[in-house]
């Protein structure tokens, strides 16, 4: 067994929690199961159980094999000059999608969503630590903010995460309050508008931080 292949372990093993969880729990599940809930907590869709076998490839496996994939694929290997702060990063992704996983599994077993509090205070955690990640992450094509001018310039690329590191870090503080200030499906809305913002935001900065560079080397070579 290889050293790579140790080091992966940990996180495998974080991966396969949802599925032992679910072979658990298989034989108790009717064969009809709520799948989405809209934002009063209400179920509108059902689906076979089988769909909850999907629903954990979806979640910790699916993101296991993008993040394994980016570092064996980075045709310039800028993000193994991350080292283990990417396998970190790495970690806390996937240890998300399988609480997430989790806990989608728990509330389709039982047909109720109370409250989903737990959700945003674990998205606030995940964003707080995406935003703390940010100001290490290299130019790459998979991981971060890449717009055609963070791609163009390493110093745009550096500005603009250590701006939305900065963004995010406060953005998470935001929503892990609200989720424990307010009740959930009250939230949503907040949430969502949360959540666009720190998508939108580091791209505008981008954008203006590539222009303010292109003036002041005009401005330099007149």
């Amino acid at each position: 067994m290889n050293l790579e292949f140790k080091k992966e372990l940990p996180i495998i093993g974080i991966v396969l929690i949802p599925f032992a969880y679910l072979a658990f729990i298989w034989n108790t599940l009717p064969e009809k199961v709520p799948v989405h809930w809209n934002i009063n907590g209400e179920i509108d869709r059902w689906g076979s159980k089988s769909f909850l076998i999907a629903l954990v490839f979806m979640l910790p496996v699916l993101m296991y094999a993008i993040m394994f994939a980016a570092s064996k694929l980075d045709p310039k290997n800028r993000i193994s000059l991350m080292g283990k702060k990417f396998y970190q990063l790495k970690f806390f992704m996937v240890l998300f999608m399988s609480l997430l996983a989790l806990f989608l599994l728990y509330v389709s077993k039982n047909h109720v969503v109370s409250n989903p509090n737990f959700i945003y205070v674990l998205a606030g955690i995940l964003i707080m630590v995406l935003g703390n990640y940010f100001k290490v992450i290299q130019p790459n094509y998979f991981i971060g903010i890449r717009t055609p001018w963070t791609l163009e310039s390493q110093e745009v690329w550096k500005a603009t995460h250590a701006f939305a590191g900065k963004l995010w870090f406060l953005g998470g503080i935001i929503i892990i309050l609200g989720g424990l200030i307010f009740s959930g499906f009250i939230f949503a809305k907040a949430f969502m508008v949360i959540g666009i913002t720190l998508a939108f935001v580091p791209i505008g900065y981008s954008f203006i931080k590539f222009k303010q560079l292109e003036k002041n080397k005009g401005n330099h070579n007149s």
